[in-house]
């Protein structure tokens, strides 16, 4: 299904593998009514690239070098909030994709998903819809009757994950706090709040279980 008649869907990718890129820009480059915008490597260079330019869709990874996905993608969503968010990663949807949606993602896709996948979550979104895939969708219903299968971090906020994170990375919370711009005391509250809802009892349980699950790299 094409996107409304005549409309040209404007992209801009994030991503800091030159190979991603270049798949992706395949991919829009062969589909009519898609078009490449721009192009960035990171986080400062998308946002300092978005200022003046005409997007529709951005496709945004969530692991690349300075500022996180998350923290692109909460600047995107208050400063340019006609944006469609789609987010790319390696880790499985039931990792991340709750916790992005929460936070204003439109969209989600696993970097090994299918080239058709990827035009129809553009055109979707760009249409005003939210792109899940059936496999999620799915999952989703399966949670809902079944809560026990919850993982612990399907509890956390999408604050609290990405601070559940950057923990699990090994970062300390006077890091975390400079990267963030809180203070520090009030990531230790964060911190506190993590281990309550997931029952851990130590930075040593957050690093393994991310590991484990794939939320850190």
């Amino acid at each position: 299904m094409i996107s409304s008649p005549g409309k040209t869907i404007k992209i801009i990718i994030a991503d800091d593998h030159a190979v991603v890129r270049k798949g992706l820009i395949q991919i829009i480059d062969e589909t009519p009514d898609l078009e490449l915008i721009d192009q960035a490597g990171d986080g400062n260079e998308l946002l300092a690239k978005l200022h003046g330019q005409d997007v529709d869709v951005l496709l945004l990874d969530i692991n690349m070098p300075g500022q996180t996905g998350w923290e692109v993608m909460q600047k995107v969503h208050r400063e340019y909030p006609d944006i469609k968010v789609v987010i790319l990663s390696v880790s499985s949807e039931e990792n991340y994709a709750k916790q992005f949606y929460k936070a204003g993602a439109v969209g989600y896709l696993t970097k090994d998903s299918a080239p058709e996948q990827l035009v129809e979550a553009i055109r979707k979104v760009f249409d005003g819809g939210i792109y899940v895939s059936q496999n999620f969708a799915e999952k989703m219903v399966h949670s809902i009757k079944n809560d026990s299968d919850k993982a612990l971090h399907e509890n956390l906020s999408p604050r609290e994950l990405q601070i559940f994170c950057m923990i699990g990375a090994g970062k300390t919370l006077t890091e975390i706090s400079a990267e963030l711009n809180l203070g520090v005391g009030t990531v230790g509250t964060y911190r506190s709040r993590i281990l309550a809802k997931t029952t851990l009892k130590n930075n040593a349980q957050i690093t393994n279980y991310a590991f484990k699950n794939k939320l850190i790299q």
